[in-house]
């Protein structure tokens, strides 16, 4: 049986939660807000006309602008209403419903790997708790032998930095950068943001 996830236990509580975080970022847009920090970071470490999956890709924030710089994207979210705005506010990109958990994209008809994934907006701490392994091997079997998968996260939010390692070994990845901001600040012991760059197990490499 699937476990709900932490995004979906706060939103039972909160039913208007989904509606609230949709248009708090179409406001923001429409304020002229720079929403494109994550985006520009993943646009510079893969060649053009890349394809990337944005896992946990709300309302398309990050994949429209990856797409809108010539990538191909295929966004998956757990909440629909975040889907459907991502359909509606963002055409082009794919956008599907469905936990990353149980990510199965060749299932779906999209049996072809991806350069790069990105979680944003602090997805990983979003999940069913306990899942984040799978989670990240999920993702990880999707990607290239070469690809990467870059997550973002900030402190205190129940799942600390350093359990990220033991996760991403346990799914076969390994961490290879560290960064404190999307702008690459160095991260540090007092750091309250982590961005880490995941990449295949060399030795699990073909």
């Amino acid at each position: 049986m699937r476990q709900t996830t932490q995004w979906e236990a706060i939103g039972a509580a909160n039913p208007d939660r989904s509606t609230w975080y949709v248009e708090r970022f179409r406001a923001m847009a429409a304020d002229g807000a720079d929403l494109a920090g994550e985006a520009r970071l993943i646009d510079a470490m893969v060649p053009r006309g890349a394809r990337v999956l944005d896992a946990g890709c709300g309302p398309g924030r990050v994949g429209s602008e990856l797409a809108r710089r010539g990538h191909t994207v295929v966004g998956v979210d757990v909440d629909p209403v975040l889907v459907e705005a991502a359909e509606t506010d963002h055409p082009g990109p794919t956008w599907l419903v469905g936990d990353l958990a149980e990510l199965d994209l060749p299932a779906a008809g999209i049996a072809e790997p991806f350069d790069i994934a990105v979680m944003a907006g602090n997805v990983l701490t979003f999940v069913a708790p306990g899942t984040e392994p799978e989670v990240l091997r999920r993702i990880g079997v999707h990607l290239r032998p070469e690809g990467r998968l870059v997550v973002g996260f900030g402190a205190g939010r129940g799942y600390a930095f350093e359990t990220l390692t033991d996760d991403a070994r346990t799914a076969g990845l390994d961490v290879q950068q560290r960064f404190s901001t999307w702008d690459l600040c160095p991260f540090g012991p007092t750091s309250d943001f982590l961005v880490a760059v995941l990449g295949r197990t060399l030795s699990d490499r073909p």
